[in-house]
């Protein structure tokens, strides 16, 4: 049977999630903390990883911080931002050796919660707001980071897909902010709005590995038990928005690749009943070699040099993305078409039934044999209070035959077609 993360709840509202286990040679920790996705939030909130890995009061530099994680037998400490439908969230994570490993006289958790708690709650400040040095510092890195999507053309193209596709809708904005947004933040205002977030948004804390769980929460409750007045409340993501009529998008760029992103509307989300049929449906149209996709439009037509699909589980949202020759647009759109039919009709062979099976399940077994992504897959279950375990989520995927995928398949309706060509 497999272990599942025992929740408790901090006096001051922080939610703690544990996982005693041997499974793994290391200590994994992740703090999240939940934001609403909005407009005037999103570059602030994507801003603070940045600024907030920069230093404490105890750990001034990058350098200072670094030797202090090599001495606690090489901890990795990283911070980064997420989006999970239309909830923006924080992550800070710490990675540390297993006690088992270690002399019997050293506490490496202890040690290494007083740098999360340092790293958290005691961000480098002067005059009011973080130190002036380092936030001039960072404006200037978001700003790369953000220009350097445009590079990558085919996570530019899905991302302008989306935007474009809900355009009317939070979850247009991208999760690392707004470039003209970023000469305007204030190292006093936003280290207000950060200290009001530690205050009122939703907190969770995460543990696995070995470890004793009283002792823990004990330890957690001591470093992060401070006083909190819990009160911002996460808006729900909207999904159930009809599609009046297909968009087409066509967007010109100095590109040696035309890059085709269709999105579609599944309404179907990680809390229905159909989910699992929908990942299914995924994967039989763009999840692998054996895919719809793949076989008629890159292996027997030769039209693209890449293409799959892949569900947004959050918004209810499908992403087809391929990269072509820019002639062969209409005719790689109408196979592509024609694959999404054919799953609506039942139209699936075995082997692509299999294949699909095998591949996610696959996939599930890699997750629980990763600490860091087992708390991910936790975490997501978490934020659409879901209690299931990989087990649980396996046995799902054994039991979805064909009529299921169909069923959940019927509901995919295209929204918008973006294709990135050459000027």
């Amino acid at each position: 049977m497999e272990k599942i993360f025992t929740k408790k709840v901090l006096d001051n509202g922080i939610n703690v999630y544990l996982l005693p286990t041997d499974k793994f040679k290391t200590t994994n920790i992740k703090v999240f903390i939940h934001q609403n996705l909005e407009e005037d939030l999103v570059t602030k909130t994507a801003f603070l990883p940045f600024i907030l890995r920069r230093g404490s009061f105890k750990f001034p530099t990058t350098q200072q911080l670094m030797l202090h994680l090599d001495n606690l037998y090489g901890a990795s400490f990283g911070t980064d931002v997420l989006k999970k439908g239309e909830r923006h969230i924080l992550q800070f994570r710490l990675d540390l050796v297993n006690s088992n490993f270690l002399p019997d006289n050293v506490n490496l958790l202890k040690e290494g919660l007083d740098v999360l708690k340092e790293m958290i709650l005691n961000p480098l400040t002067e005059n009011g707001g973080f130190k002036r040095e380092y936030f001039e510092q960072e404006k200037k890195v978001l700003k790369r980071h953000i220009q350097s999507l445009f590079d990558n053309k085919m996570q530019y193209a899905i991302e302008r897909c989306f935007q474009e596709m809900c355009k009317e809708e939070r979850f247009s904005l991208y999760k690392y902010g707004r470039l003209e947004d970023i000469d305007d933040l204030d190292p006093s205002e936003l280290y207000t709005y950060y200290k009001d977030m530690l205050s009122r948004n939703p907190i969770d804390i995460y543990a696995i590995g070995k470890l004793d769980e009283k002792q823990t929460y004990r330890l957690i409750q001591e470093k992060f038990g401070f006083e909190r007045h819990a009160g911002e409340k996460i808006k729900p993501t909207l999904i159930n928005k009809d599609v009046e009529k297909v968009r087409e998008i066509v967007e010109k760029h100095e590109v040696s690749q035309g890059k085709i992103s269709l999105g579609l509307r599944t309404y179907t989300t990680y809390e229905d009943d159909d989910y699992y049929a929908l990942l299914m449906a995924s994967g039989v149209l763009g999840g692998g070699p054996h895919s719809k996709l793949f076989q008629n439009v890159r292996e027997k037509a030769s039209l693209a040099y890449y293409i799959f699909s892949k569900v947004e589980k959050f918004k209810g949202l499908m992403i087809i993305s391929s990269g072509i020759e820019f002639k062969n647009y209409s005719k790689a759109l109408d196979i592509i078409k024609k694959q999404l039919e054919d799953i609506k009709r039942g139209s699936i062979t075995n082997q692509e039934l299999e294949g699909t099976r095998k591949s996610i399940i696959n996939s599930l077994k890699e997750t629980a044999d990763n600490p860091s992504a087992l708390i991910g897959f936790y975490q997501d279950g978490a934020i659409v209070d879901k209690q299931e375990t990989i087990e649980d989520f396996i046995e799902k995927i054994s039991n979805v035959g064909v009529s299921d995928i169909k069923r959940a398949s019927e509901k995919i309706t295209l929204d918008t077609i973006y294709f990135l060509t050459r000027k």
